[in-house]
């Protein structure tokens, strides 16, 4: 050993999001590692600044262990989320108001359209092929109208900063055309 020390790691290689090195490896019920809540915290950092750079939300923001992105140009206030429960990330859209819910469900009921099949074409887009999103609605605990999409990890039990932002832009761009999300200018 003499005076000689193993070199410590590269900062920029700790720093690299793959939570592959950072879960918790205890297999959720759905056989995806739930991350731990330092790894959350660091994902969701990074995809902060990505969501706030691309230009298309109204506000971001990290409230606790959930990244908020407010819905930009909506009839009515909606926010876009990441968060993580029942150990798996998920993407979602909540508002409060049952109007503008219905409104996009009444689209899809007048248009044909399946939503799953919007999701991934928007996914496609991303460069995320073949992730057969599912997606549940629902009016939650705290009263918001909620659509949502558990995340899918790239092989195994790997989801990175990069990943979730495609999963997001998805999201945004599959729901701004539907029912009253984008609000014409000029409308009262």
């Amino acid at each position: 050993m003499g005076g000689r020390s193993r070199p410590e790691p590269p900062r920029a290689r700790e720093r690299r999001l793959s939570l592959a090195r950072s879960v918790d490896r205890r297999p959720s019920a759905q056989g995806i590692h739930v991350p731990g809540s330092s790894a959350i915290e660091t994902l969701l950092g990074v995809v902060k600044q990505q969501a706030a750079r691309s230009g298309r939300f109204a506000r971001v923001q990290i409230q606790g262990d959930r990244l908020v992105c407010e819905a930009d140009g909506s009839a009515e206030p909606a926010w876009y989320r990441v968060d993580c429960d029942k150990g798996r990330l998920w993407v979602s859209l909540v508002m409060r108001d049952r109007w503008l819910s219905e409104s996009i469900e009444a689209d899809l009921m007048h248009t044909g359209d399946k939503l799953e099949e919007l999701i991934d074409e928007e996914l496609v887009d991303q460069g995320v092929e073949g992730a057969g999103p599912t997606y549940e609605h629902f009016r939650s605990d705290d009263m918001l109208f909620t659509f949502r999409t558990p995340i899918s990890p790239v092989a195994g039990d790997e989801v990175d900063a990069d990943r979730v932002m495609r999963w997001l832009l998805a999201y945004e761009a599959c729901f701004r055309n539907l029912g009253d999300m984008e609000s014409g200018e000029g409308e009262e």
